[in-house]
């Protein structure tokens, strides 16, 4: 299993430090709606994790939630409410949308604000080693005391014109401005009532620290007695986000735990490329700005935004069309209709060609998503299975035995994918009329059967008749 590590440039084989794979994802900034932008990393992340399991690992994910920045004290500030409120409501709705994408759920969801005294604790060694300094507004890092400062985001600081003799206290900033940043804020008053009383002074964290103090906590021993103990830092396995991350925030994160800790923090450093709509970058301005809700407010099912999310390599762009969405839905409704299909099969015989099918399926998933999660020859394994099984079905040659080797299959695939939909009962006052529908047909009352196929559809039930009688499914909108 090879991934590519943005910090050397090239894939390396997947070997964790221990007998659980450690990851740490950077979530959401609680003060709005995630966008399908930010839904692409996760899900990213989220089929990382998924292969990982696949692959027999224990996995421990951690994926913070920024509740406290120059975003969140802004934007609370602008609705008048206390940023505790404020944030509360857009964390309930991130863990609302990603159950609707079916993203399977971290094992820890650290918050920023209660995690303050280990930010503090990491600070203090940062300024008693002098690698972070106070001014009149804060404390910051000196990159300048990093020589390898700008090793992920591959900047030369020589070639900056900021270079290291700047400041920049905002939380993010372009490459050209890479400088000493800020650790904690002294309160002013922009920041109303959003302060903490510490041994360092009055303040509030910068952006940075958070992750580096959470990672450290959740994904190592460093905090365990209590008190921060650097030798029992353990290097991270994986770190994700999105490209935009690299820089500052990833490398600013990078250089301070490396300083703090003496140990290199992170194996396996993995990003997702930005995702375009239209072809254009995603902005309010151009009115193509999405979250997820807009999407499902415009009647699309959240497995085809999922199936559209996941279905482009992790490390192209990907372009987001309303048409692609369309698509997306296709390919799901054709998965999950195939598994229908997988209940009807009754052929005498078990087929050699079934059995090496699935044999060649399951080896070209695995090979590509071994390849740093090589998502569409993947799926290409699992239609050609399809297209074979499906002749198959249309002769009546299918045993059941096979179809359930099938079955089994699609469904070791779906642990990674999560398209499939779980099998559901109907609604009693549906069933009665489905059930009414076969009585109608069993004695050829055609327009009665025609007459409840329209009542079905209008609550989304699509019926077919098959040799073997009816049949219902779910149509995804």
């Amino acid at each position: 299993m090879k991934f590519y590590n943005t910090l050397t440039r090239k894939k390396e084989e997947f070997k964790p430090t221990g007998k659980m794979a450690r990851m740490y994802t950077c979530g959401p900034t609680v003060y709005n709606y995630a966008h399908i932008g930010n839904f692409r990393t996760y899900l990213f992340e989220d089929i990382l994790r998924r292969w990982l399991k696949y692959k027999g690992y224990n996995v421990k994910q951690v994926m913070n939630l920024t509740d406290v920045d120059d975003k969140t004290i802004r934007d609370s500030q602008k609705e008048g409410m206390p940023l505790k409120q404020f944030t509360e409501k857009y964390t309930n709705a991130f863990f609302e949308d990603i159950k609707t994408l079916n993203i399977e759920p971290a094992e820890v969801y650290p918050k920023a604000t209660e995690h303050i005294k280990e930010m503090v604790e990491m600070i203090k060694v940062l300024l008693d080693k002098k690698i972070a300094y106070k001014t009149e507004d804060g404390i910051y890092f000196s990159i300048s005391k990093f020589p390898e400062y700008g090793e992920l985001a591959h900047i030369d600081l020589a070639q900056l014109q900021a270079g290291a003799s700047g400041r920049v206290k905002a939380d993010e900033y372009e490459k050209e401005n890479a400088a000493d940043f800020a650790l904690w804020k002294f309160w002013d008053e922009k920041d109303g009532d959003v302060y903490w009383e510490t041994e360092i002074g009055k303040g509030r964290p910068g952006w940075h620290i958070e992750c580096s103090a959470m990672s450290a906590k959740h994904l190592s021993d460093a905090f365990k007695t209590g008190k921060f103990e650097p030798d029992k830092f353990m290097t991270l396995d994986i770190h994700t986000g999105g490209v935009d991350n690299i820089f500052p925030h990833h490398q600013d994160e990078l250089a301070q735990t490396e300083s703090c800790t003496g140990k290199k923090f992170v194996n396996y450093w993995m990003h997702s490329e930005h995702l375009l709509v239209e072809g254009k970058k995603m902005s309010k301005s151009l009115g193509n700005f999405y979250t997820l809700r807009d999407l499902i407010a415009k009647g699309f099912n959240p497995l085809a935004v999922r199936y559209l999310l996941i279905a482009t390599h992790y490390r192209q762009k990907l372009n987001f069309t309303f048409e692609a969405v369309d698509a997306a839905k296709t390919a799901v409704q054709r998965l999950n209709d195939f598994m229908l299909r997988l209940k009807e099969a009754h052929g005498a015989k078990n087929k050699t060609e079934v059995q090496e099918a699935i044999e060649k399926a399951k080896l070209q998933f695995e090979k590509a998503l071994d390849e740093d999660l090589e998502i569409s020859p993947a799926l290409a394994a699992i239609f050609d299975l399809m297209n074979l099984v499906n002749k198959h079905l249309d002769s009546h040659e299918l045993s059941k035995e096979d179809a359930e080797k099938v079955e089994t299959f699609m469904h070791q695939a779906d642990s990674v994918l999560g398209v499939l939909t779980k099998e559901e009962k109907l609604a009693p006052e549906l069933q009665k009329l489905v059930d009414e529908r076969e009585k109608a047909r069993q004695i050829k009352n055609w327009s009665r059967t025609d007459e409840i196929r329209d009542e079905l559809k209008q609550h989304g039930i699509a019926v077919e008749d098959t040799p073997h009688g009816q049949r219902w499914k779910r149509i995804l909108s």
